[in-house]
This record gives structure tokens, sequence and C-alpha cells, in this order.
């Protein structure tokens, strides 16, 4: 007897055929979408089987077009590879995050605010298109907690909103302006004279404010001969 080996090996790579694919963005914070081989694969073959099919990159996170390619290995180990197109797309709207601020009346008593000023990292992976708050503008009626809304809306239209606690606060103190001096003779029959005189006026951004006199006579009073000092204080509807 005798006896002989007849090794055959399969040296033949296998056939690799890609079709491009369309695949969405998960929800989420940190949206990404993962893909496998197959979903890329369009038909490869291979005389002796497939083993494996890979494909790199595989994971996206954000939008647009994306090149990959898919690696087709048979059962004997041979490999070959496609190109393929992966189009992600975003189909969630934006995640709105927003925060809450003070903000100051100024001199006119008006403050205006903007969306970025109550956002706190909005984000979306199409990217963010606009921030808009409403309301937007407080005026003295407003002093305190306003809630305010904003409204994210991403480079593909969609979007979604937050509040936020605006607090509008007067820190304007009001100016008071005090009448020249008084300078008079004494009346007929009085070691002193009946004097009137304005009212200090008051300069402030928000009304509400309460004069107040801490020294002195009232106007129309009898002034004594002599100097008097007439002093007022202000208090404006903020303290």
């Amino acid at each position: 007897t005798c006896s002989f080996n007849v090794t055959v090996n399969d040296n033949i790579n296998p056939t690799a055929i890609c079709k491009d694919i369309t695949v969405e963005l998960g929800p989420g914070p940190l949206p990404s979408v993962t893909i496998t081989g197959a979903d890329v694969n369009n038909g490869s073959s291979d005389n002796c089987g497939i083993s494996t099919l890979s494909v790199a990159p595989n994971t996206f996170t954000t939008t647009g077009n994306k090149n990959v390619v898919l690696t087709v290995t048979d059962n004997n180990g041979n490999t070959s590879t496609c190109n393929a197109v992966v189009t992600v797309i975003d189909n969630n709207p934006p995640t709105a995050i927003c925060k809450d601020i003070t903000v100051y009346l100024d001199a006119t008593g008006n403050v205006t605010i903007t969306g970025a000023d109550i956002d706190n990292g909005s984000n979306d992976p199409d990217g963010i298109a606009s921030l808009v708050a409403s309301p937007s503008s407080f005026t003295c009626a407003n002093k305190g907690v306003n809630n305010v809304t904003l409204t994210v809306t991403d480079n593909a239209g969609k979007s979604s909103t937050c509040t936020s606690v605006v607090t509008v606060v007067d820190n304007t103190a009001p100016v008071l302006t005090c009448p020249a001096n008084v300078n008079v003779n004494n009346d007929p029959g009085l070691c002193g004279a009946a004097v009137t005189y304005a009212a200090p006026v008051i300069t402030d951004n928000c009304t509400g404010s309460v004069l107040t006199q801490t020294a002195g006579l009232a106007s129309g009073a009898v002034f004594p001969v002599g100097t008097t000092t007439n002093t007022f204080s202000v208090t404006d509807g903020s303290g």
C-alpha cells in the first residue's frame, strides 16, 4: 500500500459588493447610531462561503455623508473590501437646556435679554439655528421673578423649549434735587417770615418713590430769623 495527501488551497478572494444606506441618529443628549457590516452589504459572495462582514467606521454622532469601508472575509481567511456612503440624518428635536439669570433695569427702567442669555448648552447634531427668549423685554412692572420660555431651533427646522426664571432687579438709586436756597426778609411784626418753597424733584427709573423731610420746616411755615436747613430723603419702590 501507499498513500498521499491532496491539499486544495482556496486563494480566491471573496467578491465584496456594497450599497449606500441612510440611517437616523438616536434620541438623547448624546445622539448616535451604530451600523453593522450586514447593513451595507449588497450580496457579497465567495466560492467557499462568507465568514465575517465588518464595516469601519461603524458609529456616528453627527449628520452628513460618511464614507465607510466594508471588509468581507471568507471561511479561509481571504478578504476583499468595497466602499459605501452612509448618510446620517437627524429627525430628533434639539436638546433645550436653560439656566436662571438675574438682570438689572437700566436708567430708563428697561432691560432686554436674548436667547443666548438663558441658554445653558442647548445642542443638536445638525447645529443650532436660533435661540429665542419669550418674553425678552422687561420694565419696572416686571420686577421680581419672571418665567421665560427659550425656544431652540436646529438647522433642520426642528425645535424644542425649556423654561428659565429671570429675576428682574432695580438697583438704581433715585436722584433728589433740592430747590435753590431761599433768602427773604422777615415779615412785618414777626421775628421771622412765612416761606413757601418748591418741593425737591425726584428722578428715578421706576415709580413709587417716597419723599421724607428729615430736618427743617415744611413749606408755608414761619421760619425764624437766621438760617434753617431743610433736609429731605427719598426711597424708591425697590428700597
